[in-house]
């Protein structure tokens, strides 16, 4: 692993020891310098380590101090901004470089990178040494910048003698089994052990476990020994380094003719140390030595830790560009968004995740800033820079197009964020790809203006966002791009496109659909993953299994086995409101209200004819007691005899008879039994008494309808009073007419008089 920090690391080209045979290198294989051939005029080489002070025409590419750093940066930004003349002459260069970095790791060195960042991304301007200073722009402006090492566990289980635990670097290719483990038998073939060769027969142990095959470093790239090895049945594969150093990330070479075959990888890789390596093949040969007589090599691939699980949302990223001419990389990465865009708005929308897109910017020196392959690349007056799409700086889209894009879909997310729809992302960045494609000369400002308009996304908001590109200040998004690229805490530094990070943890593994949906759900803490990580293709249901070895009520089908995307947890259950509780392997009951509603909450129960007893009670919210008539301790409960036992009918004369769960008592003669008091009465006594209850009774009932028909009259006089005084206010009654008859008389005859 390169650690830009340490102050007396020695930093590897290219491990000389791995190269094919007919690539040219200087003789000493094992000398820490490593001369990379370069165009320029001077046709000088780059010197690694700096043990001495730069001279004219040496350019200082990896520094492992602060002040080489800086250094490097500005001797490479030339080069990023004036691409060499001689195309042709770095052709050259670069194709002879990638014959002999054949067998490369990930991370070794800026300008072993610098191969790889023109396969990820050979839109990058000038050829090879562009293609290096854009690395250098990317990681040397941190001060504290480093790459990380994804690693995964390799436990030897069998023979006893060699158990132990080791590291191993996961490749990046091929599947990892995020959140999961392997159990293989190691077989290391006694031919064609560097795997650069296809195998001529299928490896098989005689245990018939999976076959995690070991090759030897070297010859031939990492990619091709693990399809090899896939191709001969191996499920997975560890590649043995052959030289004592730091464990290295294997990467998959650049994408040609030739290489088709690393997106059909699906097997994990791991490489491991020298010393571990080499025990391993030891105890490998001699059993296949012993013809399959002695113990097999048994170890477990652990993948479990390599991606964080701290609670039920995951949190990911994905460093991508807009740009569409990138070659190979950049149609893999629209292939992954448009494949990936369903599982990521499907838990986006359940709240089981958050996506946060990212785009990798570069700055122009101060110098250069006039000069105009600085404007045509960069926006804000230098600040923010991405490489001509085309490396031909007066055709075609120039490189500040690509930056003020990538700025949109950076403020279309902002902005669909605000908005409670932060999934509208991935159908912008689709739709602006069929509508607006680099390739059909459609990548312009109204294409995309026009996307998110008819994505209801506010445009409005999107510019005030964008803010003015040909403004001479800080643009705070991009500005904000390029702090987050700096690594912190367990993330390295972002180097290259595309990069996916996880939990803060950078993927490993090819960028497609599935494989990274089960990277993703690995990073649930488990028994929290939505319905999409149980699915039968991405894992295997182990409760199907002997019900994963927990608890489980036969009769009900209640189980305590919960299935989980890293394997399964045995969990008392809660079904329909009922909470059970227990270690959930042996025993789980049931507790609270309605317990009983469920198999009687456990208890016995048990059924004859048409009567059922249980020794549930529906008062009780815990617990087991069998029903009267019975005894037991409650899962078990048997008939009480009542008669044998003389616990009832015991009256002199009385004739018991017991039954399921009760007794029949019959008194003797013309008497009565009453069960309560356990008595027999004379019959007679029992006819008086019933003609005394109901003589009272009829008391009772005659001075109820006594009362009721007196209230009622009383109530009938009290309203018809209240009648007569209110129309005695409105109408002359009879004895009124009266009074007033004779006054009306007298009126009259003195009228006559």
């Amino acid at each position: 692993m390169l650690d830009t920090n340490a102050p007396d690391q020695t930093p590897i080209l290219y491990d000389s020891s791995n190269l094919p045979p007919s690539s040219s290198r200087r003789p000493n294989s094992k000398s820490p310098l490593r001369l990379l051939r370069t165009c320029t005029d001077q046709l000088q080489y780059i010197s690694l380590p700096f043990s001495q002070p730069p001279t004219p025409g040496f350019a200082w590419l990896v520094a492992t101090r602060r002040r080489d750093r800086r250094i490097a940066l500005s001797l490479l930004q030339v080069f990023f901004l004036f691409p060499p003349s001689s195309s042709r002459c770095w052709g050259r260069e670069r194709g002879r470089l990638a014959g002999a970095a054949a067998d490369r790791t990930y991370g070794q060195q800026l300008i072993g990178r610098s191969e790889m960042a023109a396969r990820r991304a050979p839109w990058l301007a000038g050829g090879l040494v562009a293609a290096v200073a854009v690395q250098l722009l990317m990681v040397a402006v941190p001060v504290r910048g480093r790459f990380v090492v994804e690693k995964s566990s390799v436990r030897v289980l069998a023979p006893e003698h060699i158990r132990g635990h080791h590291d191993a670097a996961i490749g990046n290719f091929g599947v990892p089994d995020y959140g999961g483990t392997l159990t293989g038998v190691v077989i290391y073939p006694d031919k064609k052990a560097t795997g650069c060769d296809e195998f001529d027969t299928k490896f098989k142990a005689k245990s018939r476990r999976p076959v995690i095959l070991l090759l030897d470093r070297g010859e031939c790239y990492f990619a091709l020994k693990a399809w090899n090895a896939q191709r001969a049945g191996a499920a997975a594969v560890l590649i043995a380094d052959s030289v004592d150093e730091q464990l290295l990330t294997m990467d998959s070479p650049e994408a040609s003719a030739g290489t088709e075959y690393v997106d059909k990888i699906n097997i994990p890789s791991a490489l491991v140390n020298r010393a571990f390596g080499e025990s391993l093949k030891k105890m490998a040969q001699k059993v296949a030595s012993a013809a399959g007589a002695g113990e097999e090599v048994i170890v477990k691939l652990d993948w479990r830790e390599s991606m964080p699980h701290p609670d039920e949302r995951v949190e990911y990223e994905l460093w991508t560009n807009s740009n569409d001419e990138c070659g190979p990389r950049c149609d893999e990465q629209m292939a992954f968004v448009r494949g990936f865009r369903g599982h990521a708005q499907l838990l986006e929308r359940g709240g089981y995740a958050r996506f946060t897109p990212h785009y990798i910017t570069w700055y122009c020196p101060e110098a250069f800033r006039l000069t105009q392959q600085c404007k045509s690349q960069c926006i804000n007056h230098g600040r923010y820079c991405a490489p001509d799409p085309e490396g031909d700086f007066g055709a075609g889209y120039e490189g500040k197009d690509v930056v003020v894009e990538n700025l949109r879909q950076l403020c279309v997310h902002r902005v669909a964020n605000d908005t409670g729809r932060p999934w509208a992302w991935w159908d912008y960045v689709m739709d602006y790809k069929i509508r607006c494609s680099m390739k059909e000369k459609k990548y312009t400002k109204t294409c995309a203006e026009d996307v998110v308009t008819a994505l209801g996304l506010d445009l409005k908001k999107v510019l005030e966002c964008m803010g003015d590109p040909e403004a001479d200040a800080d643009n705070a998004v991009l500005s904000k791009e390029q702090e987050d690229q700096i690594g912190s805490g367990s993330r390295g530094d972002v180097t290259i496109l595309p990069t996916l990070v996880i939990n803060n943890v950078q993927y490993r593994g090819k960028l497609e659909r599935t494989a990274v949906l089960r990277a993703v759900c690995a990073g649930f803490k488990e028994g929290t993953e939505p319905r999409v990580c149980l699915s039968h293709d991405i894992e295997t249901n182990e409760c199907l299994h002997r019900n994963g070895g927990c608890w489980r009520d036969e009769a009900t089908n209640v189980t305590a086995c919960q299935d989980t995307y890293r394997g399964r947890v045995c969990e008392c259950p809660v079904v329909n409101g009922v909470r059970y509780e227990g270690d959930g392997y042996t025993d789980c009951k049931a507790i609270g209200p309605g317990r009983c509603a469920l198999n009687h909450g456990g208890c016995w129960s048990e059924t004859r004819g048409q009567q059922t007893f249980s020794a549930c009670s529906e008062t009780a919210l815990t617990g087991c007691r069998c029903p009267s008539g019975f005894h037991g301790d409650g899962h078990k409960c048997e008939d009480l005899d009542e008669c044998r036992e003389k616990l009832a009918c015991t009256c002199p004369g009385c004739q018991c008879k017991n039954t399921w769960g009760n007794y029949e008592c019959k008194c003797k003669g013309n008497q009565l039994y009453i069960r309560g008091e356990d008595v027999c009465i004379a019959n007679s006594m029992s006819k008086l008494g019933w003609f005394i209850t109901i003589a009272a009774v009829a008391c009772v009932v005659g001075i109820g309808v006594a009362g009721y028909v007196f209230y009622k009259y009383r109530l009938r006089s009290y309203m018809d009073s209240e009648i007569m005084s209110i129309m005695s206010q409105y109408m002359p009654l009879d004895s009124q007419n009266n009074e007033n008859q004779p006054l009306r008389q007298h009126d009259s005859e003195a009228l006559r008089h």
